[in-house]
């Protein structure tokens, strides 16, 4: 591998939007190690990234248990020598009414979304310090931007890695590093359509009506994909975007505007 070469690793990318991105990079010419629970999806991913020409590397990993993530950006390190950008993407979404959610709801869902972020980045944070430089990317949401009826606590943990990316920024700024996220809104993804279930058994909505309802509120008329979101991505772990960091950028076709 050669010094100008950069290596990612992107979490939750058995499927949906990680795959997506795991894929774009590896387009960019960037060697990806992918990680998710799904072990046998993953390592699909892995073999398509290295048709595509680039390295990759497999890990299943439960981003909520801090030693399986140090142990996985150590592999990383191990594998490819260094780590120049990490995508924390791996997330979880519950439908429910507040007053119905209980503490193990409250628990899990945190776990991953705002404590599997934080273990992933602090421990991408270490090797990229050593390094001076790198880029940490974090996934939030528009929920993160504004609460989501019924998505109460799956807001509450995007509010919190809105909250942390731009502490982090500031932490790792003279360090060489720039830490950001994304917020997609309503995507063609597994989650959606489990969302679109969950909340047309509340609202008495057949399947397939609350995300037409939703996609009624998109600026650009029709539902977000995987693809979008990577875009994105690709731009923030580029060189073009060297001067932008503690950013939490919607990508979302105008559902939120501000």
């Amino acid at each position: 591998m050669r010094a100008q070469e950069r290596v990612a690793l992107v979490t939750g990318a058995a499927r949906g939007i990680g795959r997506s991105i795991a894929l774009r990079l590896a387009r960019d010419g960037v060697h990806v190690a992918v990680n998710d629970v799904n072990a046998e999806k993953l390592e699909e991913v892995a073999e398509e990234i290295r048709a595509l020409g680039r390295q990759s590397l497999a890990i299943a990993a439960d981003v909520s248990v801090g030693r399986e993530v140090y142990a996985m950006v150590d592999q990383v390190v191990r594998e490819f020598g260094q780590l120049d950008i990490l995508v924390a993407n791996a997330g979880i979404a519950q439908v429910k009414q507040a007053v119905e959610i209980t503490e193990e709801d409250w628990d899990r869902i945190f776990a991953v979304n705002a404590r599997g972020v934080f273990l992933c980045d602090q421990a991408a944070a270490k090797q990229m310090i050593k390094q001076k430089s790198g880029k940490i990317i974090n996934c939030a949401s528009v929920a993160g931007h504004s609460g989501f009826s019924l998505l109460s606590h799956y807001s509450a943990t995007k509010f919190a890695v809105i909250g942390f990316t731009q502490a982090l920024a500031k932490e790792l700024g003279p360090h060489g590093i720039t830490v950001n996220a994304y917020c997609p809104g309503i995507v063609g993804t597994d989650m959606w359509e489990l969302i679109d279930e969950k909340m047309g058994q509340y609202l008495g909505l057949p399947k397939g009506e609350t995300i037409k309802k939703y996609t009624e509120l998109i600026t650009l008329g029709r539902v977000e994909t995987p693809e979008d979101v990577a875009c994105l991505v690709s731009y923030l772990a580029s060189p073009d975007s060297d001067y932008m960091t503690g950013q939490s950028i919607n990508i979302c076709g105008g559902v939120l505007t501000s």
